[in-house]
Parts: C-alpha cells; sequence; structure tokens
C-alpha cells in the first residue's frame, strides 16, 4: 500500500455509490442527466456494474445527497416536474474527464486490479492501451486520489480510491496483497497447464457481452421512465 492515510475525507459507502452513479449516468446517459431521485434510486441498486449490489431506499439516498450537497459534492437543479441532482466533482477534486471515470469505476465496484480498472472505466471514457489508462493513473496516485494495496510492481496488485477510513483501508491492503500473492502462484501454475486460452477468451468474451446487455437494459429502463415522466406518466 502506497500509504496507510490519505488526505481526502472519507466518504461513506452509500455517499461513494451515490457519486460513482451520477458520474457513471452523466457519461453513458447524458440524456437522464441530471437525475432524478427515483432514477438515482434505480442506478444505486442495479446489479451490473456494481460491487457490492445494493438495496437502497429512496429517503437513504436524499439523506445521502443532502449531506454530500453540504460538502459541495453534489447540487440540485430545481425546475420542471421534480428536482434534479447533479455532481460537482470536477471543481471539488479538480480532475479531468478521464481522471474521473477513473475514480468513478472505483465509487461503484470498489478495488481492481489496474487491467480490469482500464477496461471497466473504458466503458465511461476511451482508454486505447494501458499506457494511456497509466498516463492518466499517475496523478491520481501522487495526489493519493487512488492508492494500490500492495506493491506496485506485483502482478494483481490491486488499486483502490481515496476516500476510505483508515481502519477499511487497512483491511483492503491485507486483502489485496493476498490477491496479488494468488496472482503470482494462478500465473505459475498456467506454465504447466494444458493450452486453455481459446476457450478462457471465449468465456470473457461471452461474460461482456451479457454485462453490455443489461446495461443497455438499464438504459432503455431509464429512458422509458423519462419518457412516461416528460409525459405526465
Amino acid at each position: 500500500m502506497t500509504t496507510p492515510e490519505t488526505a481526502w475525507p472519507v466518504l461513506s459507502l452509500l455517499e461513494r455509490r451515490v457519486l460513482g452513479v451520477l458520474v457513471e449516468k452523466a457519461k453513458t446517459t447524458p440524456d437522464v442527466y441530471p437525475m432524478s431521485l427515483n432514477s438515482l434510486v434505480n442506478g444505486c441498486n442495479q446489479k451490473s456494474n456494481r460491487d457490492p449490489v445494493m438495496n437502497l431506499q429512496e429517503d437513504q439516498i436524499e439523506e445521502t445527497l443532502e449531506v454530500l450537497c453540504r460538502q459541495g459534492l453534489t447540487m440540485r437543479v430545481i425546475g420542471g416536474r421534480v428536482d434534479r441532482w447533479r455532481q460537482q466533482l470536477y471543481e471539488a477534486w479538480t480532475v479531468t474527464k478521464l481522471e474521473l471515470a477513473i475514480l468513478a469505476e472505483l465509487l461503484l465496484r470498489g478495488p481492481q486490479t489496474e487491467a480490469e480498472l482500464r477496461r471497466n472505466s473504458d466503458r465511461m471514457e476511451p482508454f486505447p492501451d494501458m499506457e494511456t489508462f497509466k498516463t492518466v493513473l499517475k496523478p491520481l496516485l501522487d495526489r493519493k486520489l487512488v492508492i494500490y494495496l500492495g506493491p506496485e510492481n506485483r502482478r494483481g496488485t490491486l488499486l483502490t480510491h481515496g476516500f476510505h477510513d483508515p481502519r477499511e483501508l487497512e483491511k483492503l491492503a491485507d486483502h489485496g496483497s493476498s490477491s496479488a500473492r494468488n496472482e503470482d502462484f494462478s500465473a505459475t501454475e498456467k506454465v504447466s497447464l494444458p493450452p486453455r486460452h481459446e476457450m478462457e477468451a471465449s468465456l470473457v468474451e461471452l461474460k461482456a457481452d451479457i454485462v453490455s446487455l443489461k446495461e443497455q437494459m438499464e438504459v432503455l429502463k431509464q429512458q422509458l421512465a423519462a419518457l412516461k415522466q416528460s409525459l405526465g406518466g
């Protein structure tokens, strides 16, 4: 782990989820952004691209939005039939569009390896190769907005965001080091195994297709809800 402490305020799990969803939807479905409270409930509780999957209620999310608003991280947009919400993280954290995509993925899914984080962030902003990803990642690491949970150059080391409390971060670091060691062991074992890369690649593609379909369904649901709302339904 880079450091046992961070310079950034601690965010609760609910606060991370709400902020992550606001960033995600602004980038992937801008036609339903800023977001209504109902849309935020659906986004926070969706099963794809979330870890952990949660079952939050409207009052929990509304209370969380108010707390974040007092911290200057969200803003209520008044007008229309219902109030809507937007994130203020570009100003609050002084980050670029690519940097915010990386942070949003960590807020939504928690610790990930570099390869996982690059792949997951690519659905919000383009990261054509690992070199591009690492270039964007470096200032986030320098500012401790992103933290390694183990040796930086070890295969499988996890990264996380810098908004955990110290005790939570310590537990994550223990788990991250263990995961990296297991990754090293797996890489060594694969040398003696029969070649299965083609089947594994097909399985990965299939899983990615399933996730993509789920995302498209969520977008269609939100667009339908927005249409019904605009028609007074």
